[in-house]
């Protein structure tokens, strides 16, 4: 079996466990014959399924027509879909194997030390009186964006946005991202890429938005995020060096813990330090007003509370831990109320989604350690573009952060 064979077979796969789990198919901009005979063949069988994985693994071992880096990258993802067609069939995999074998990390509890520290930070920023809670949802709600301003505000930070990431990198001349806004969704945004560099951007109205998150959700979904590197792929990738495999994206496999690592520091990359007073120049012109610097400051000490949903992962999927005792968790040491505190969980609890929280957060440690592994010639926006740009999956960033020593492009 040649290298393309074997993309092909991969497609396949992909788009056959897709029939199995609604949702694992986030997108898919291939050719469409093989979607058509997918929907046309039989209802597959799990095991089957995972058992052709396991072949292709195998055989990808022997092949010598594809580039390193493409095997590396198909070796990880027939790993992860093998992982997810052996739960469909009904065998039982512990977390913790289970985000390994998704996500190429290893996940381990924080440490109630660190979110500790978070709160010190919180309760200097945030003086009163009242518990830190009570004063964290006041500073929150002064912060809320009105309802009827929601997608005037997304309009307005998604176009400032735009202006700034087509500044740095060249975006098809007619990409465009079209929002709409929902409700009932155990998510607080989310991007459905249509392909032809064109994404749907659909923002949960159940949750109320606050100026504060508002630029990272825009920023994190659509530029320089997900919709940002879908249509980078989508031209260079896929259309320029032929890596047909980058046209199926799938819930649960590394491309998932790269593009939410690299989505959730959108804002980093292409902002930077300021970005709360830059959003309050936006939300200004909207008649929304905001002390961007504390907000910013308030976002930063938050970011020390960065594994607590991890945690809350591990205790009702790893520890069994009672649904209620976990709401609790949440409640404790993010400083939320119990309505948002249960959305969450409803989130950890989803049979797809269980373990994707991981992509969040152990995403966002891992690409901003690799970002901040520069040569002194190189910038952070250049930096940013290899993740847009290359087939990148978490192993090879572990392997360059742990050497110390950034790698050339295309080495």
């Amino acid at each position: 079996m040649d290298g393309d064979s074997i993309v092909r077979e991969y497609l396949l796969l992909g788009l056959r466990l897709g029939r199995l789990a609604p949702g694992l198919v986030d997108s898919f901009t291939g050719d469409r014959a093989l979607r058509r005979r997918v929907d046309d063949e039989p209802r597959p069988h799990p095991a089957n399924l995972a058992d052709r994985a396991a072949v292709l693994r195998r055989e990808l071992a022997r092949v010598d027509d594809l580039e390193p880096e493409r095997r590396r990258f198909l070796d990880a993802h027939l790993t992860a879909v093998e992982t997810t067609a052996r739960k469909l069939a009904g065998v039982r995999v512990g977390f913790v194997d289970e985000v390994r074998a998704y996500f190429q990390v290893d996940i381990a509890p924080g440490h109630p030390d660190t979110y500790r520290r978070a709160h010190a930070e919180l309760d200097e920023l945030l003086p009163g009186d009242g518990s830190l809670t009570a004063r964290l949802a006041d500073h929150r709600a002064l912060d809320e964006v009105p309802p009827r301003l929601l997608a005037p505000a997304v309009h307005a930070l998604s176009s400032a946005l735009r202006d700034r990431v087509r500044e740095r990198y060249e975006l098809p001349a007619e990409e465009v991202v079209e929002y709409e806004v929902v409700t009932d969704k155990p998510w607080s945004g989310f991007n459905y890429y249509l392909g032809g560099f064109r994404s749907r951007v659909a923002v949960n109205a159940d949750l109320g938005h606050r100026v504060s998150n508002l630029p990272h959700l825009v920023a994190h979904e659509s530029y320089p995020g997900h919709h940002t590197e879908h249509c980078r792929k989508e031209v260079g990738l896929v259309g320029k060096r032929g890596h047909a495999e980058q046209a199926l994206f799938l819930i649960n496999t590394p491309q998932c813990l790269m593009a939410e690592g690299m989505a959730e520091l959108g804002l980093h990359a292409v902002v930077g330090r300021g970005w709360g007073r830059w959003t309050g120049e936006i939300m200004a012109d909207l008649g929304v007003r905001v002390d961007g610097e504390l907000v910013e400051r308030v976002e930063g000490a938050l970011a020390g509370l960065l594994t607590v949903r991890q945690d809350a992962a591990l205790m009702l999927h790893d520890r069994r831990a009672h649904p209620d005792d976990v709401v609790d968790f949440l409640r404790r040491w993010l400083l939320v109320p119990e309505r948002r505190a249960r959305h969450m969980l409803r989130f950890l609890a989803d049979p797809l989604w269980r373990a994707y929280t991981t992509t969040y957060v152990e995403g966002v440690r891992l690409v901003r350690a690799w970002l901040d592994l520069r040569s002194p010639s190189d910038t952070l926006s250049d930096r940013y573009l290899r993740l847009l740009d290359e087939p990148l999956v978490p192993r090879t960033l572990q392997r360059e952060v742990e050497a110390g020593v950034p790698r050339l492009p295309r080495d």
